[in-house]
């Protein structure tokens, strides 16, 4: 049976040009990159060359570049970094209620030991309310994370203006940009960002490679002890084969991204227009406007979620319910929950991420067999 993938948001594939890029330094340039000797010094320059790639994707200097394990690694190494150096100026921290886990169980962890979160709502699309954010400030605020945009919903936040009131109060912005990274522009020095998460898997490289921009004159404390690497702020020998596929698929993003969002945005509105043509009652969860150009998330109502997933497996279909970090979980997603659906509602959402290997052909099968498993699931 043929796999037809539209989970593009949980993982994408490893392009073939990163694979090739990265096959040598499993066994041929396999030296560590803090040796002396010369296949060492052949990775060392492999990682700053990456550096650059990277940078060259948000607009950053490469020495603002910090390599990590993942996203999630990058999101709690800033959160928790910022507040523990920091914490003598205030302990007041902003975010939203729709982050990823990887920041609001790190938020929840920092609150276990003294500090102040403030979880900004937000309306129907998925948006904060901006003079929330403001209001919301303190004397001892001395972070505010939101997320580029959302995983679930698609919903892509006014990161300059939330950058300007940072800015203006003196306060560190970070934002988790996972999703965006790859698939919208980013120009961190023009948007006032002072601290950036994004990870390798959502932009067609390998899992277990995160990075981290950090604004200079920004000081963080570091995550993991050890060695020396990665300017003394993440230990441990680097990952020389997954930082150069990351570095490989930054360079093909930044190359392509016109034409890869364009793809995208033809492919959603397409399967948006179907959907609401063809199935009775569906509901587009978040706005149109200001959304991730590969993102299409809908409400079946009737309809229960996980066998809507497993009938669409059955028929080679991947998708998803969500968020697949919150996958293990019976809760319904607190991202639909905080735009506003009852969890009945909510347990009967289906969210479809688009990715370059998809074609138009790909949606047509997968709302003709989605139109037929609603039917039957609602009967």
């Amino acid at each position: 049976m043929q796999i037809k993938y539209f989970d593009n948001a949980a993982t994408t594939r490893v392009k073939k040009e990163v694979l090739e890029e990265m096959l040598p330094y499993f066994n041929e340039k396999y030296g560590n990159p803090s040796s002396l000797y010369s296949i060492g010094r052949v990775s060392k320059k492999a990682i700053e060359e990456s550096r650059k790639k990277v940078a060259n994707l948000i607009n950053c200097n490469p020495n603002e570049i910090y390599f990590t394990g993942c996203g999630s690694e990058s999101d709690n190494t800033i959160i928790k970094g910022i507040a523990n150096t920091y914490r003598k100026k205030g302990r007041h921290i902003i975010t939203s209620q729709i982050e990823h886990p990887a920041v609001l169980h790190t938020c929840q962890a920092l609150e276990k030991q003294g500090f102040e979160v403030t979880y900004l709502k937000v309306n129907k699309e998925g948006f904060i309310n901006i003079e929330e954010l403001r209001n919301s400030i303190r004397n001892d605020t001395i972070l505010i994370s939101i997320m580029f945009a959302n995983n679930e919903i698609g919903s892509i936040q006014p990161i300059e203006m939330i950058s300007k009131i940072a800015r203006m109060y003196n306060i560190v912005f970070h934002t988790d940009a996972v999703q965006a990274c790859g698939n919208i522009p980013i120009d961190v020095k023009r948007m006032g960002i002072d601290s950036l998460s994004l990870s390798g898997h959502k932009l067609y490289a390998p899992k277990g490679i995160g990075a981290l921009y950090v604004r200079n004159g920004i000081e963080f404390e570091k995550f993991m002890d050890g060695g020396h690497q990665e300017k003394n702020k993440r230990a441990g020998t680097e990952n020389v084969a997954g930082i150069v596929g990351l570095g490989k698929a930054c360079e093909l993003a930044n190359i392509h991204l016109k034409e890869h969002m364009q793809h995208l945005k033809e492919l959603r509105d397409y399967f948006i227009l179907q959907v609401e043509e063809k199935i009775e009652g569906a509901v587009l969860n978040g706005g149109i406007e200001n959304r991730l150009p590969g993102n299409a998330n809908f409400a079946f109502p009737s309809v229960d979620g996980e066998a809507l997933l497993l009938n669409l497996d059955a028929k080679g279909i991947c998708a998803s319910a969500g968020s697949a970090c919150t996958s293990g979980s019976s809760a319904p997603s607190h991202v639909l929950s905080s735009i506003g659906l009852s969890d009945e509602l909510a347990r009967s959402s289906l969210r479809v991420t688009f990715g370059e290997d998809n074609t138009k052909e790909d949606v047509d099968y997968l709302v003709e067999n989605l139109c037929e498993i609603v039917q039957k699931l609602r009967k």
